[in-house]
């Protein structure tokens, strides 16, 4: 299920603050506290809240439901794995003291701060138990009923899903806090130019996916108004350190030097992506905005020079057979010529590109990085930690698959994973982000941009950095 969609009919106990991501507020849970041993969570649910059913909601659907996504053992489950909980312990970790009141036990005395972001998200949502089960086949806990209907607490509820064509909503009156929008039809349209047509015609109110030329067009006419919102997904560079001339510290800084970052951004993705060279995206806790990269090719030059590379070597680039990678693939291999670097290009589908960077098979791959929740670690532990650089490693992250052995900054990963204070985690992450920056495999390029575009008189969605913080609180009309 799309996450925007579970994240307004479904609710969790917290949600992080927007405004600043050191602070956590109350969906499900009205307050909470952590044990003497860091690893207790105890919640106080706010009291009469009701399913869309008519359900209560009470502790035991908070539990069951954290229960169920581990016990189903999918893709989410990768989630809450993260606080340590599997199959055989999830029963006795995950408990109910009485109907208001649930109990988490973690693995490790980890950040508050990051168990909470972990709780914000989607995998963390609490379902109407009762309502589930009613609908249960086999052991799929309800999942195959709940393919087209909803079982949540959110602001909007279910009213018809059709697959590859719409969602329709209606506002859930009884929710504590009703939205102002009566009802919600979110439609599919992939197409830009039928996206625009709507638009234009008044058949929609807002629509995301616009052309830059369309954008342009429709603002300048004042039919639209646009709305631009960083989210968190990461375009970049891997290199892979198997390739003994991508190994070398002086090469990865020269291919930094090397990329027109501004020419890309405003010559092919200029309403997509903005330029971004940290591995934190905007608003997250710990983000440093620093981009102390541009092209320079003299000193990309003396840099290969330094590297014992004066004329430059020839490597190959993957990437999916998608735009816009194509496109600054391209233009990066004549940024890199341009410092005598010979890249040879190889699309393949996105399965194909994507199978060969995880096997490090790779020279140098383009692709983009999004993290599962809206804390700083699960893009720190992509792209600072490695804690196994063996082909046989259980954990595959990006610094793996560049084969980039990196024993100190997996030490310092770490810490900032367990720092209890907010504010150190935060000077820990941007320690890290100095680091990667400075000297890595990484070039990060740009950060993605949604932008939003309504007709005179409505206001769109507010759009958070991660599918699970996209609102309709603000929808207007």
């Amino acid at each position: 299920m799309p996450s925007e969609y579970v994240a307004n009919t479904y609710e969790r106990l917290v949600r992080v603050d927007l405004k600043d991501p050191t602070r956590f507020n109350g969906q499900i849970a009205q307050s909470w506290t952590v044990g003497a041993d860091g690893r207790t969570y105890t919640f106080k649910l706010r009291p009469g809240l009701t399913f869309h059913s008519g359900n209560p909601l009470t502790a035991d659907d908070v539990a069951w439901s954290l229960q169920r996504t581990v016990l189903l053992d999918k893709g989410p489950a990768g989630v809450l794995a993260d606080l340590g909980l599997t199959k055989a312990n999830v029963m006795q970790k995950v408990r109910t003291l009485d109907a208001q009141t649930f109990v988490l036990e973690t693995d490790r005395a980890y950040a508050p701060s990051f168990v909470l972001n972990v709780l914000s998200a989607c995998p963390a949502s609490v379902l109407d138990k009762k309502l589930l089960l009613s609908h249960q086949q086999g052991d799929d806990f309800g999942s195959g009923w709940l393919k087209t209907n909803d079982a949540g607490s959110g602001p909007y509820r279910l009213v018809k899903w059709t697959p590859n064509e719409s969602i329709v909503l209606q506002r859930f009156d009884q929710y504590r806090t009703p939205y102002p929008m009566k009802r919600v039809v979110l439609r599919h349209v992939p197409e830009a130019s039928a996206q625009r047509l709507l638009l234009e015609n008044g058949d929609v109110d807002a629509a995301r996916n616009l052309s830059p030329d369309s954008l342009a067009a429709l603002t300048k006419a004042g039919k639209i108004k646009v709305a631009a919102w960083p989210v968190s997904a990461l375009l970049y560079l891997s290199l892979n350190t198997k390739n003994p001339n991508l190994a070398k510290p002086d090469v990865q800084q020269a291919m930094k030097w090397l990329v027109d970052y501004d020419g890309i951004q405003r010559n092919i993705v200029s309403t997509t992506y903005k330029v971004h060279q940290t591995f934190l995206p905007e608003g997250f806790l710990g983000t440093l905005n620093a981009r102390p990269y541009k092209q320079d090719v003299a000193k990309a030059k003396a840099l290969l020079a330094k590297a014992g590379l004066p004329n430059g070597f020839d490597v190959t680039m993957d990437m999916p057979n998608d735009y816009p990678y194509i496109e600054i693939a391209q233009a990066l291999q004549a940024n890199f010529a341009q410092g005598g670097i010979r890249v040879k290009l190889i699309a393949g589908d996105a399965k194909q590109a994507i199978g060969k960077y995880r096997a490090r098979q790779h020279d140098i791959f383009i692709g983009e990085w999004s993290p599962d929740y809206m804390d700083p670690n699960s893009n720190a532990r992509g792209f600072a930690w490695n804690p196994d650089n063996s082909d046989q490693a259980k954990t595959k992250m990006l610094a793996w698959r560049n084969s980039w052995d990196i024993p100190q900054l997996t030490k310092d990963t770490e810490a900032a994973l367990v720092e209890p204070s907010p504010a150190k985690r935060a000077q820990r992450y941007e320690a890290l982000q100095k680091a990667v920056l400075a000297n890595s495999p990484f070039v990060i390029m740009f950060e993605k941009v949604v932008q939003v575009a309504t007709r005179p008189g409505v206001t769109g969605p507010e759009i958070g950095p991660i599918n699970d913080l996209v609102s309709y609180r603000t929808l207007a009309k």
